[in-house]
């Protein structure tokens, strides 16, 4: 699959196919539910959708009764069809490491943990030796994900130890690579602190952040969005700032406030879908946490005892440096995990109300882990909503299964949630203990799983910056024989899912492309759709996935290659100008109040939804984007 979307991505093949529900197998247990699907081997510390057959799941080197090379694994590959995995042999310790996708359609596993043994204790010379790992602290791995079981991770080696460290895309397809701390510990302190940055592939020699330096001892796996100004917006412990990493220059922002938003607080948090509307303006969400201060992380507190926050704020780092209050959680949640639906909502699972990520042997703990309560309830939240209703838990099932530290979760094609992990041990504990190791994944089903998909033809299967627009064909059948109607509530959308560990998804956000459309007399319709915004800081080169949704229904997705398929400048292009709306004489078209926006400028500003009106067919609406790049190229 990935190699042909590099085909395509280069121009070497027809890049149009259907988004049919050939794959789409899975029936469900029902909209708002949670269904134990199958075992993950290895407990789901880290995990990334490969493609749309297979997720890649990490673990830290620990006692899995899943055997690889003679030893235990550490990593496996779980086929979405069968529900089976297999076990991958990755050398290395992979514990709190980081990761994220290149441009050339590579997935990046970065640092780890020194070899271990029997109770997460080190190896020493001489001693027993039964997980048989390597040390993983220079680690950098890399692996291209497969279909056919062939594909496996391969390794090189970084100039500097790195534990926790945040790994984020960047416009031309590479990476950088943030902090972290040399060998790992609740917290960072001054010692073990890496207070630096490095690129992958390589720039040269790793340079200092000074955020680093002064966020001690909560600022491990530091929350970066690239912006589309072409920034890094950085939020570790109560800092903030936006970060020129071409320039070296550190811009401080206002504090975050209420609660540390970052590991081992662990809020969840998301940046919020960019969209024509809002004028494809980045705003970030943070839910939950801990309102600790920097001495309580090592004063020995009983963490179980500390209530989670509640609190959820936002900022649009590139147009208001203000933080905002949004609407509260309904409970304290830390280790909670946002994932971004088609349908532009987020749905939020997995954490406590108690306490915080993280293990130890202290006497308080419950069974190693330093959190408790554990929240099983999950809940949407939908931005469009009024402040005060945005958070909804209607119609959802609660899972039964305590997720708590070293969980994760991502999307899938089928627009389900695939869940795994927790593991709140220093090795694997499965018995006789509150909060085992965890092997059982599950799917959680959003309200529009059962629901009669639309079957698009012609979604491509990559993406340019710019450049003349595609068409989407959709039946009448599609837009449940309703046409106008149907049609201003069409959207598509690109969805890059992220890599997934410590209630974080690394690089995950969702772009909304705009559209118009042709409505034609028997009911079907041709969506003219536009490239994405000239400008890679909106979503960075890579591996995505397309999804066409109508009245919020999602199409199966289909992955695509965004950009030119390799790390590299990437090719800037006129903005799409579409086609004015066309619909048959005679046809009232009802009033858009939530899409379609008047610009395609690829802008960081607060652009304007200009809407469309309720008018009788054969009028013409533009909605193109005429309008030069408004940020973000000086970056590239």
């Amino acid at each position: 699959m990935l190699a042909a979307l590099l085909l395509a991505a280069a121009g070497s093949i027809p890049s149009l196919v259907a988004a049919t529900d050939s794959q789409f197998t899975t029936v469900g247990t029902g909209p708002g539910t949670f269904e134990i699907v199958g075992e993950s081997g290895v407990s789901a510390q880290q995990l990334f959708l490969g493609n749309d057959q297979k997720v890649y799941i990490l673990d830290k080197t620990q006692n899995n009764a899943a055997q690889v090379a003679g030893h235990p694994a550490w990593a496996t590959e779980y086929d979405l069809t069968t529900n089976q995995y297999r076990t991958m042999d990755v050398l290395t310790n992979t514990f709190c490491a980081g990761g994220n996708s290149l441009g050339d359609g590579r997935w990046l596993v970065v640092g780890g943990n020194q070899p271990v043994t029997y109770g997460g204790n080190a190896t020493v010379p001489g001693g027993p030796d039964p997980y048989k790992d390597q040390d993983g602290g220079l680690s950098i791995r890399w692996i291209t994900p497969c279909t056919d079981g062939a594909c496996n991770y391969e390794l090189g080696t970084m100039s500097t130890r790195r534990w926790y460290a945040t790994v984020e895309p960047l416009p031309d397809g590479s990476a950088i690579i943030i902090g972290g701390n040399l060998y790992g510990g609740y917290v960072n302190n001054q010692g073990n602190n890496n207070p630096t940055y490095e690129f992958f592939p390589s720039r040269g020699p790793v340079q200092n952040l000074t955020l680093l330096m002064t966020t001690l001892p909560a600022n491990l796996y530091s929350l970066t969005w690239l912006t589309p100004g072409g920034k890094l917006f950085i939020q570790t412990n109560w800092a903030a700032e936006l970060f020129d990493y071409n320039t070296g220059v550190e811009d401080p922002l206002p504090n975050v406030p209420h609660a540390v938003r970052t590991y081992p607080a662990s809020a969840a948090t998301a940046m919020l879908p960019l969209t024509p509307a809002n004028n494809y303006t980045a705003t970030v969400l943070f839910c939950g946490g801990s309102d600790l201060q920097p001495d309580q992380w090592t004063a020995g507190l009983d963490m179980t005892q500390v209530p989670a926050s509640a609190s959820c704020v936002t900022i649009s780092p590139d147009t208001d440096r203000t933080w905002h209050d949004d609407d509260d959680l309904p409970d304290g949640r830390t280790m909670g995990n946002f994932i971004m639906l088609p349908d532009k909502t987020l749905f939020l699972c997995n954490g406590a109300n108690m306490g915080t990520a993280g293990y130890g042997t202290e006497p308080w703990t419950k069974g190693d882990s330093y959190a408790d309560q554990p929240i099983f309830q999950p809940l949407i939240y939908d931005p469009s909503k009024p402040a005060g209703s945005r958070f909804s838990q209607n119609s959802l099932h609660p899972s039964t299964v305590a997720r708590m530290y070293h969980s994760t979760a991502t999307l899938l094609p089928d627009g389900s949630v695939f869940v795994a992990g927790s593991s709140p041990h220093p090795d694997v504990v499965v018995d006789n203990t509150q909060y085992p190791t965890e092997y059982r994944v599950e799917r959680f089903y959003p309200w529009y799983f059962q629901k009669p998909r639309p079957q698009p033809v012609g979604v491509p299967t990559n993406l340019t910056y710019g450049g003349k627009p595609f068409d989407i064909k959709l039946s009448a059948a599609d837009l449940n024989k309703d046409g106008a109607g149907a049609l201003e509530q069409t959207e598509v959308v690109v969805i890059r899912t992220g890599f997934a560990t410590h209630a974080i998804n690394f690089g995950q956000r969702i772009v909304q492309l705009d559209n118009t459309y042709t409505l034609n007399a028997d009911g079907s319709a041709v969506l003219h759709v536009a490239q994405l915004p000239p400008n890679p800081n909106i979503l960075a080169p890579g591996p995505a996935w397309m999804y066409v949704t109508v009245n919020g229904v999602p199409s199966i997705g289909v992955q695509i290659m965004v950009g030119s398929g390799k790390i590299e400048n990437q090719p800037i292009l006129a903005a799409s100008v579409l086609p004015a709306k066309s619909v048959p004489q005679g046809t009232t078209v009802p009033t858009n109040t939530t899409s379609q926006a008047s610009s395609n400028n690829g802008g960081s500003g607060n652009g304007e939804n200009a809407g469309v009106r309720s008018v009788v067919g054969g009028s013409v609406f533009m909605t193109a984007a005429t309008a030069v790049l408004a940020f973000g190229l000086a970056s590239l």
